[in-house]
């Protein structure tokens, strides 16, 4: 983009370029320090309430925040401008196993662990590391841009929340909702507590399925067959717990156990005869289509032993280790499955070993060690009327998921819930309020309930899950159970923003207990669910595939409004968002590009005084008239969550039409001066001012700093949302326009073509521009393409047709080498006609097309299409060539 030089001085003056680094951490400064996050319980407006999902406080910003939070600033941002009582809560997660593993190794780090400090001494370092080293991603949300009301940061530890969590338990207690029980839970031997379900990640492991006979040992080539046989085969994967077998399942149907139903086979190694029972459980088609049933140590195992009156017994203790009698006891649980393995085979009991055997294995997600289903007495939340409650709010309307679709996927967990495992065996933590006395008794204590006291009484160790204080967020957060100002105002919340990943976990959790506490109200009307960030080629990042991006290296070399447009750029309702770091460069270039534009604006004078001409050229009209349909679509797609189309609707808005093609358009007007110059100044300035206002909650900084200097104002974040005004549509002027636009762009498609300079002037005549209503603007289309007028001994050696009849005579002597132009569009033509002729053959081989995958065949068809308009556009130039 080129500058005009004109004589109206501007009273404020940007920097030959934009240096994000200059202004982002100033312009943050600005805003926390002049109240614009901060939101008012007793004011007036209507109230617009988003709480962040909380960060550990053992985190950093990562992609998936990066995109979480560009998403919700985004929505916040437009909200205020909107003129809503606007409150974004942030705050953090107290991160039970994280935090506790984080400071147990700065411990051993000194040789001691927590049991040498004990568990209040211990707590009380945990405290101290949280006010020294947690809430990193505090400062890095910063950064990012995020304009949360800092006044209002929550902890899940505080004084505050602490009190919500100890109310709800004796609710939830008081109410028969929750209990203690022996169940199986996910447990993880190095950390030694149980986890909820997304503490545990699966993945397709590598293992062995082994197929064992129980009952008579018996040659490995023996089968099992006829009446009255006492063994039968079993197939596991998880060989080591067949210590705690009671009993072996088969299908009641499957007839060829139907003679073994209700018998009993020797389990090998224990001496112990275990039962043959019929369970609909059983998957005839797996392995023998027998199982062998530890109850113990598998959840559907203990379901099939509840069924059928099974004992449970628990053959290894908290570290994974064998605890079962006998000569594999003190094993490590994956020292003793090859032992155990070698044995039976030295038995002749192993029928089959299947090797590698992949298959869905669960590891902790904090330490990665694998995780074991265990028989543990836990406290658990009856889920069953609270799921149920969460399901009915979605069916009755009064919570809506976006996308829609995602709906099923939500009623198939909250429909299908399990009781949920609340207690952890950690120090940090909300610590279980649960007193157990000298004779047996049980004692629940509420927040403002004394413990009791006295000889023998003690209180459980446990503490709560950090999801049980999570999903109090949406109203603990705002002074519940107190009954505040806050929650009054803010409570129903507006929008949750989250991944569709935790849509089961965190999201099903907050329904059920804001419903429950809130006494029927939702705790948010809308939950907006946006997908994963991905690479470039769709692929998941992971470290092994050392793809993972640091969204704060990207902030350090483009910016943080780039990043925030790249993300948002790709984001569209539940689907996944690829990202790389070109589509990062090229979002900093359209950073570039609108201060290079309103840079422009301010050296010739644009302004945002005054009402706007109501005589206008049909320059000035048409880009109002694009003005006005941008404001429509992006307000439809940022209410329909469509961040990325409301962020492509902005971008080709602001790169082309005002960028491209109206600044363009306007330089000459600029330059002429007089009332019409005047007149556009004004115009570029609105269409300025209503731009960066577009745009500001995507990408903050560096529309603050133009639409400040631009308006001489101190923020645009707290100034009004553009709104359509319908005075300003006007179809006929961009229906000219849009002519216009196609002769330029025809016309400069041929200099381009025919190897023309940029700058050099061609002699031309314009025909036929009357027939598209465009006669009046000859000059501009002159000036737009660098032709000048014909003058005496103009000759045509080129014509062009274009947009409606309209010809464009040119005289290209001199202009062009001839022969060398002719020689490197031959030249190119060989290129082209190779690459379609290659493409041809091989579309036109059966073989190649019919075992060749659908996305390879469609890219060769691609390059074939691309070939075949080279050649035309080729073809074109040559004709268009003058004679040698």
């Amino acid at each position: 983009m080129t500058e005009t030089a004109q004589n109206t001085p501007s009273t404020v003056e940007l920097a030959a370029a934009y240096q994000p680094g200059e202004v982002e951490q100033r312009r943050y400064e600005q805003w926390v320090e002049g109240g614009h996050f901060s939101a008012d319980a007793a004011s007036d407006k209507p109230p617009f309430t988003i709480v962040i999902p909380p960060p550990n406080v053992t985190g950093s910003l990562h992609i998936g925040h990066a995109l979480d939070h560009t998403i919700q600033d985004s929505i916040v941002r437009r909200k205020r401008m909107q003129g809503y009582e606007t409150l974004w809560l942030p705050g953090m997660d107290h991160a039970g196993i994280a935090t506790q593993n984080v400071v147990e190794r700065k411990l051993a780090a000194e040789g001691l662990s927590r049991h040498d400090l004990g568990r209040e001494a211990f707590v009380k370092k945990v405290w101290e590391w949280k006010a020294e080293s947690g809430g990193t991603i505090l400062g890095q949300m910063r950064r990012l841009g995020d304009s949360v009301d800092w006044s209002r940061e929550r902890f899940t530890m505080d004084d505050g929340l602490s009190r919500a969590v100890q109310t709800i338990f004796k609710r939830l207690y008081d109410d028969g909702l929750i209990y203690r029980a022996e169940r199986i839970i996910n447990w993880c031997p190095r950390c030694l507590t149980a986890l909820s379900d997304i503490e545990v990640e699966h993945s397709d492991d590598e293992g062995e399925l082994v197929s064992i006979r129980y009952g008579s040992a018996r040659e490995p080539d023996q089968q099992l067959s006829g009446e009255g046989e006492d063994a039968i085969v079993v197939a596991t994967t998880r060989v080591e717990t067949m210590l705690g077998d009671t009993a072996v399942a088969v299908h009641p149907d499957d007839e060829r156990y139907q003679h073994l139903i209700g018998t009993e086979v020797e389990l090998p190694f224990t001496g112990r005869m275990i039962p043959i029972v019929a369970d609909e459980h059983v998957d005839p088609a797996f392995g023998t289509g027998a199982v062998k049933v530890t109850p113990a140590h598998d959840p559907n195992d203990f379901e099939i032993g509840q069924r059928h009156s099974l004992p449970s017994l628990t053959i290894m203790d908290e570290r994974g280790v064998v605890t079962a009698h006998g000569p594999f006891e003190g094993l490590d649980r994956f020292e003793a499955r090859p032992a155990i393995v070698a044995a039976l085979r030295e038995q002749g009991r192993i029928v089959a070993e299947k090797r590698p055997y992949v298959h869905a294995v669960g590891h902790c997600s904090r330490c990665k060690t694998t995780v074991e289903p265990r028989l543990s007495l836990q406290w658990f939340v009856n889920t069953g009327p609270l799921a149920k409650a969460a399901g009915d709010a979605v069916r009755d309307g009064r919570v809506r998921i976006e996308p829609v679709e995602l709906a099923k996927r939500y009623f198939a967990w909250v429909d299908n819930m399990h009781d949920w495992c609340i207690s952890r065996q950690l120090w940090w933590g909300h610590r279980i309020p649960v007193w157990y006395g000298p004779a047996g008794e049980v004692v629940c204590v509420g927040p403002d309930e004394q413990p009791p006291s006295g000889d023998g009484w003690r209180q459980d160790e446990d503490v709560l899950d950090t999801w049980f204080s999570s999903a109090l967020w949406p109203f603990s957060t705002l002074g519940w159970p107190e009954p505040t100002a806050d929650l009054a105002k803010f409570y129903p919340t507006n929008v949750l923003v989250t991944g569709y990943d935790i849509l089961f976990f965190w999201v099903a959790r907050m329904m059920m207990f804001g419903l429950y506490a809130m006494d029927g109200k939702q705790p948010f009307d809308v939950v907006a669910l946006h997908g994963m960030v991905r690479d470039q080629y769709g692929k998941k990042m992971s470290k092994s595939f050392g793809n993972v991006v640091d969204p704060l290296d990207w902030m350090d070399r483009f910016g943080a409004d780039a990043t925030r447009f790249a993300l948002a750029r790709g984001s569209n309702p539940g689907s996944d968002v690829a990202v790389s770091e070109e589509w990062v460069q090229g979002s900093r270039n359209f950073c570039n590009k609108l201060w290079n534009a309103t840079r422009f604006a301010l050296l010739n004078g644009a302004t945002v005084e005054g009402a706007l001409p109501t005589e206008l050229s049909a320059v000035d009209r048409w880009i109002l008239s694009r003005l006005q349909h941008t404001i429509t679509e992006v307000d439809e797609y940022f209410d329909g969550f469509e961040f990325g189309k409301a962020c492509d609707a902005l971008f080709h808005f602001a790169w082309d039409d005002v960028c491209d093609w109206y600044v363009e358009l306007a330089k000459p007007v600029l330059a002429g001066g007089g009332e019409a110059a005047e007149r556009t100044r004004r115009v570029l300035g609105h269409v300025l001012d209503q731009l960066l206002r577009l745009l500001n909650p995507v990408i903050p900084f560096v529309t603050d700093e133009l639409w400040s200097a631009l308006t001489r104002q101190a923020t645009v974040v707290s100034q009004a949302w553009p709104t359509v005004e319908p005075r300003l549509v006007d179809d006929a002027a961009e229906a000219e326009l849009e002519a216009l636009q196609r002769v330029v762009t025809e016309v400069r498609r041929f200099r381009a073509d025919q190897g023309l300079k940029p700058g050099q002037r061609v002699a031309a005549t314009l025909a036929g521009l009357e027939s598209v209503g465009i006669s009046g603007h000859e000059d501009l289309i002159f000036s737009l393409v660098r032709l000048e007028h014909a003058a005496d001994g103009f000759a045509a050696t080129a014509t062009l047709t274009v947009v409606g009849g309209v010809t464009v005579a040119l005289d290209t002597r001199g202009s062009i080498d001839v022969a060398a132009e002719r020689a490197r569009l031959t030249k190119d033509r060989v290129a082209a006609e190779k690459e379609a002729a290659q493409c041809r053959a091989k579309l036109g081989n059966e073989a190649f097309t019919a075992k060749a995958p659908a996305e390879v065949v469609a890219k060769i068809e691609q390059r074939l299409a691309a070939a075949e308009s080279d050649l035309a556009r080729i073809d074109a130039a040559l004709a268009a060539l003058p004679a040698a």
